[in-house]
């Protein structure tokens, strides 16, 4: 519980956070062993809230005050749906221009990472994202294996400084900006575009259909009603 309060007050996490970290923690100790220490309704919960989302991206006033290297980097969370860690561990080799297409893989050098649940997976990426994609690995060394490298061909870390610092230069609310909001969207898009389901599932990463069901959207009062009509047209009647 010392550790759930650490969370809430010194690292001042959000609810989603701390709930987040505690259950890994939770399950890091249980795979060891350890058991019993807390009983399951006094584990922190956090209300399970409708993800934000933009709908036609970040907006112009973002995009605007952020360099092309670094709108780079958000058009690829904004298109792949990838997370933050897949992205900074997505190599150039991962990337094939002409399948349109990027791979989630298992990582050996600079050091080891494994993908969301060990389960590698290929996202298919839109010709905006390729036209993007050509241009910026045109401008780094080959020789570079990360897709988005610093300076001393390492991944790159401050992706999430990136976005707070794009939202101060625009003057805008920092904390409407976080970069679970560019694959919310991407995810959100998907859906509302009929991927089905299981199809934004594999893509995301996710074990559990719930995860991936958070970002669907009811239909709107219009849309259901042209539906419905397509289900039951006026010519057809049930029989009697």
């Amino acid at each position: 519980m010392k550790f759930a309060v650490f969370l809430q007050g010194e690292k001042e996490q959000g609810p989603r956070s701390v709930a987040n970290k505690f259950d890994i923690l939770m399950s890091f100790l249980k795979g060891h062993g350890i058991t019993g220490l807390i009983r399951k309704e006094d584990r922190p919960r956090c209300t399970e809230e409708e993800p934000e989302v933009r709908a036609r991206g970040v907006g112009t006033r973002f995009s605007g005050r952020a360099t092309r290297r670094s709108m780079s980097g958000f058009n690829f969370f904004l298109m792949t749906g990838e997370g933050e860690q897949e992205v900074r561990f997505t190599f150039r080799s991962d990337v094939n221009l002409k399948a349109r297409t990027v791979r989630v893989k298992h990582k050996l050098a600079p050091r080891k990472w494994s993908p969301k649940r060990y389960k590698e997976r290929k996202i298919p990426i839109p010709d905006a994202l390729v036209e993007i994609l050509e241009g910026c690995m045109a401008k780094t060394d080959k020789r570079c294996p990360p897709l988005f490298p610093t300076s001393g061909c390492k991944p790159k870390m401050d992706f999430w400084d990136c976005v707070k610092a794009v939202a101060r230069r625009g003057s805008l609310d920092e904390n409407r900006y976080w970069l679970h909001k560019f694959w919310a969207t991407f995810a959100t898009n998907a859906l509302g575009h009929g991927v089905h389901l299981r199809t934004v599932q594999l893509w995301l990463g996710h074990t559990e259909i719930e995860s991936t069901m958070r970002y669907l959207k009811p239909s709107r009062s219009g849309e259901t009603h042209r539906k419905v009509n397509e289900i039951f047209p006026s010519r057809k009647r049930l029989s009697t």
